[in-house]
């Protein structure tokens, strides 16, 4: 037999299977005994099985260098999924809901009344060095008050077990594709699996996606008029885009497919002629949404997209200027955030965070840059950071003049030892680390994925879970055992 959970190397970290050597948590019993009962030809068959389905499905992503330029690649996958028990997730998600509510009501104030600021809870200047902040969306609020319509935010594990909010991705948060597509593909993989465990669905987001954005209508009508707007076919999302479209039953555009009339309302040019567009799923960044208001040679975008958001003839999903809570620098600020506005403490911690731009906090990061990570404010996917125990003296110094030249746009944060899951390796298993991204919708209520997009390290010792830098993903159940 090839899995032998005996050598399996935990290495004093926190996994998610195995509470010890080959002492498995008790929702991942059946899993780990069904996984030993397994030979050399069924591993190798149900690896195939699976690279199969992602290439009969059509499960793709981008990614870019310098030699070859764009490349579309099957997605990696995993086939050993990662599980959670129900009753740790319903605390998640109370956290997640929690944490949305309360950067919602935050965007809402810092674009009006900027209480949050006179009453010396955010540093106003945060807010006046801000990238994401948009002067275009001052004096304005969307219905209910939302900005942040869809929400990622990853979720990490420490090694003594502790779940931390990692960061919010508040503008065009992407993966949830494959979080659908992963469910997909264990389905055909190991079928029987489905019968054994109560796993709790996700099949339902594009109808939830669907119905919270058909809630946003400017136009009371049974069946209003929804698009997904993208950047086109060369985006790196570009996949997620159409998948999301399709399965929603929804037009896919581009820019030059929609225009604004004289009364602000938005069309869309189809061939029997125009029709009005009530609601846009838009996946194009802030700066390019509208040449008349941010960048006047974007070609992505829609000329008096923004006008006529403003004058509540359409509703874009999400909205401009969400990004201002987007921030690295601003996610620090979350659980003052949350104990401001609803007079809680935050359910869910952030991981513990040194500001750059406080004199005292920048001391102590440029004297434990090496065992330190530092973040930039506003980069994304893995890039432009210092992972000070991996990097040179050469490293740590440039990366000690960046903050001093910039201190607003950098954060710190001791490495954590992410926790670890199972993963194949050839035809045997090994710890690799993993994250977490749930997608939280709110609309008149707010709701949570039964779990989300886990993304794995393949690579040994790495960290760094993007798939653009050599990650992958896996299923992610949420189990209920009290149903078995």
């Amino acid at each position: 037999m090839t899995i032998n959970w005996e050598s399996y190397p935990l290495k004093d970290l926190h996994d998610e299977m195995l509470a010890d050597a080959d002492t498995p948590r008790p929702f991942a019993a059946e899993l780990c005994d069904y996984l030993t009962q397994l030979s050399d030809d069924d591993l190798v068959e149900f690896k195939t099985a699976a690279e199969l389905a992602i290439q009969t499905m059509g499960i793709t992503f981008r990614v870019y260098n310098d030699e070859e330029g764009s490349i579309d690649r099957a997605w990696p996958f995993d086939i050993i999924p990662r599980l959670i028990d129900k009753q740790e997730w319903q605390t998640i998600e109370r956290g997640l809901k929690q944490r949305v509510k309360a950067i919602n009501l935050f965007i809402n104030d810092l674009y009006n009344e900027q209480n949050i600021i006179k009453d010396g809870v955010f540093p106003a200047q945060l807010l006046e060095k801000s990238k994401n902040f948009l002067p275009q969306c001052k004096g304005f609020t969307p219905p209910l008050g939302i900005w942040a319509h869809i929400c990622g935010s990853d979720l990490v594990r420490d090694n003594d077990g502790t779940v931390y909010v990692l960061e919010d991705n508040l503008r065009v948060p992407s993966g949830v594709s494959y979080m659908l597509e992963n469910r997909q593909v264990m389905k055909r993989v190991f079928p029987e699996m489905f019968d054994k465990y109560n796993i709790l669905p996700v099949d339902d987001y594009p109808s939830a996606l669907y119905d919270m954005l058909a809630q946003y209508s400017p136009r009371a009508i049974a069946e209003p008029e929804i698009v997904v707007l993208s950047p086109g076919i060369y985006n790196s999302a570009y996949f997620e885009h159409a998948y999301l479209a399709q399965q929603m039953g929804a037009e896919l555009v581009v820019g030059s497919d929609l225009l604004v009339d004289e009364d602000d309302c938005v069309y869309m040019r189809t061939i029997e002629g125009l029709t009005q567009v009530d609601v846009i799923y838009r996946r194009i960044d802030d700066l390019f949404l509208d040449p008349e208001a941010f960048n006047p040679d974007s070609t992505l975008g829609v000329s008096g997209l923004m006008r006529a958001w403003r004058a509540g003839k359409v509703a874009l999903i999400n909205a401009p200027g969400a990004g201002v809570a987007d921030d690295k620098a601003v996610y620090a600020f979350v659980p003052d955030i949350i104990k401001y506005y609803l007079n809680e403490d935050a359910i869910l911690p952030n991981v513990p965070t040194y500001k750059c731009i406080n004199p005292d906090e920048q001391a102590y990061v440029l004297d434990n840059i090496e065992k330190l990570v530092v973040k930039p404010a506003n980069e994304s996917g893995g890039y432009g950071m210092l992972i000070g125990p991996h990097a040179s003296a050469e490293q740590h110094e440039e990366f000690k003049q960046l903050i001093k030249a910039d201190p607003r746009n950098y954060i710190a944060q001791p490495m954590l030892m992410l926790s670890t899951a199972p993963t194949m390796v050839d035809n045997h298993v090994e710890p690799r680390h993993l994250d977490l991204r749930p997608f939280i919708l709110s609309g008149k209520q707010i709701t949570v994925t039964t779990g989300g997009l886990t993304r794995v390290a393949l690579r040994k010792g790495s960290i760094v879970v993007n798939s653009s830098q050599g990650g992958g993903s896996k299923d992610t159940w949420i189990v209920d055992m009290e149903a078995l």
